[in-house]
Parts: C-alpha cells; structure tokens; sequence
C-alpha cells in the first residue's frame, strides 16, 4: 500500500511540474450533462421525431458524456415557457415556428418577448382544410355559420390560422370552432357534426388519408392573393405544393396550399454555445439517421437546417453552419 501511494504522489508530483494543475484535476472526470429535448402528446409527429433526434445525438456525439432524452410535453408552447423557466426543465425543443414567432416577438397572447432561439428548421407543417364533398363548401368564405374543427385545445393553432383566416375576411366569431384532436377530427366530419377541418402536418398526413378512405372529401382551396400577402407579412409561412399522387383519392391533379409554421428545434438564448454547437454538429451530419425513423428527418439538409423562418438562431447554431458554408447573413 506504501509503494503504490508513492507512485500516486509521484505521479502527483510530475503533473504539477509538467502542466501546473493539481492532482484532483489530472484525475477528475467530466461530469455528465443531462440534456431534454421537449416534444408533444404522443400521436404527432413531434413525439416521434423528438425520440429518434434524441437517440441519434446520444450515440454520435463524441468527447461528450452526454445522456441525451426526449421529454413528452404538451406541445409548443408549453416546451417554450420550460425552455426560459428559471427551473429550465428541457434544454432543446421542438416547436411550430409560427408560434415561435410570436413568442420570440411578444405577441398574440405572450405578453412578454420570450428569449428562445432557432437551432434547426425542419420538415414543413403543410396545412389543409378538409370538408366531404356534399358540405356545398368551396371556399374559406363559405366557413362562415359552419362548425370547423380548429385543432386541440391549447395547442397554439389559432396563431397561424387566425391569419390565414383574415386575409380571406374571416374571423373566429364568423363560425363555430370545434377543438379536437385529428382523430376527433376524422369521427367528426363522418358523422356531420363538424363541417370542415384543419389538418397540418408532413404529407402525406394520416388523419387526411383515413378521412379520404372512408367518405369523399375535397381540400378547400387558399385564395391567391390571400396567400401572396402572407407570404410578404410572416416569414414563418411560404407555398407549398401537393403531388397528385399523394392523396390520390382527393387529387387529380397538383393541389397548391401553404406551410403553416415548419418544425424546428429550439433553444433558449443563454443556451451554452458550445452545447449547441456540438448538438447541431452531430444532429446535422447524422441527419439520414434520423430520417431512417421519421420522414421528417429528410429536412435537414443544406438547403433546409438553415433557413429563417422568423425566430433568430442561436450562435452556437450559426458557427455551425458557417463552418460548413450553409449559412446566409
């Protein structure tokens, strides 16, 4: 026991001799960081892309000691009041960037500026009123004295609908909203007691595919105008268009609609920038990964990961991305 604590002290002696640091420092192990990534309820795709983004960056991350897990949350909003809670709970989230951007800004009903930050844009929201065929609905005009089905409550859809809705002359008192899931959605235009519907999502999006199985459906069309405008005021929103063989039951030909508030990864402004960059690093370059679990990882590419769809992105991000030439001032 004598000789080996003299070749401890030893060992002691020339490290501090040789690097001038002690010799708890020259034994002592990083501390392992727990890092959350936010998500949502499960049945969306923020569930799913949440576990495989989460399970990607923990085993291709190196000379981190990182124990990466997602966290089931109540969506959007609720991930960011837990990314700038003094708690801080979650560490990374995803989001709808429409609701980002009026978070970011402080506006709607966020009665204060929220200091949250992009780290990745990733698949588009692409949003869809749906109604059958025998509703007599051609336009969103003809929602008005109609009950239309506006997405679960408290899930922030009102941020990119309300708009939506006023550039075609409509508000949320010209009909009657109806909160539900998709899968209320779908039970409610087949039994009548909802005349039209709100679906977004990546495409081909589930709940449009059982509704067009079980009863004939149209896609209620965005006016052109309408949507050039929208274009111009949010950044969040941009067009987006539907291959007829998508949802061949309702198509016949390409259907032309908008992206609603693309997913995207979130963080708080006074996020570690070093942590960011390395989580965008490993989530970029092992982004195949990702899209192998979820479609939704087909998004972060060169052309994607990067793009601005209002909330500005964090400097750890930023170095990334300049670092590999994808970034645009």
């Amino acid at each position: 026991m004598k000789i080996i604590t003299s070749y401890i002290s030893i060992f002691c002696l020339i490290t501090i001799l040789s690097f001038g640091i002690g010799c708890d420092n020259a034994t002592k192990k990083t501390k392992r960081q727990f890092i959350s990534i936010g998500t949502a309820p499960i049945g969306g795709a923020f569930h799913p892309v949440g576990n495989a983004i989460a399970d990607v960056v923990a085993r291709n991350i190196k000379d981190k000691d990182w124990n990466v897990t997602a966290e089931g949350t109540k969506g959007t909003q609720d991930n960011i009041r837990l990314l700038v809670s003094e708690e801080r709970e979650i560490e990374f989230a995803l989001a709808n960037a429409a609701i980002s951007y009026f978070a970011v800004h402080g506006e709607g009903d966020w009665e204060t500026e929220h200091p949250i930050r992009s780290v990745m844009t990733l698949a588009p929201n692409v949003g869809l009123f749906v109604t059958p065929k025998s509703s007599g609905i051609k336009s969103i005009a003809d929602l008005k004295g109609k009950r239309v089905v506006v997405g679960p409550a408290g899930a922030g859809f009102e941020y990119f609908l309300k708009p939506i809705l006023a550039e075609h002359g409509v508000t949320y008192q010209d009909f009657t909203p109806v909160n539900g899931r998709y899968s209320d959605a779908v039970d409610y235009l087949a039994t009548g007691s909802s005349a039209a519907a709100f679906m977004g999502g990546a495409i081909p999006t589930p709940a449009v595919t059982q509704v067009s199985s079980s009863q004939d459906i149209i896609f209620i069309p965005l006016e052109e105008s309408a949507k050039k405008t929208l274009f111009e005021k949010y950044p969040f929103f941009n067009p987006i268009t539907i291959p007829a063989e998508v949802y061949k039951r309702v198509l016949t030909e390409p259907f032309n609609t908008m992206n609603v508030g693309s997913m995207h990864l979130i963080t708080a402004v006074d996020t570690d920038e070093d942590m960011v960059y390395h989580f965008t690093k490993t989530l970029y370059t092992h982004g195949a990964e990702v899209a192998k679990a979820h479609g939704a990882g087909k998004a972060i590419n060169e052309k994607n990961a990067a793009r601005d769809v209002g909330t500005p992105f964090h400097p750890g991000a930023i170095r990334f991305y300049k670092e590999i030439g994808i970034w645009q001032e």
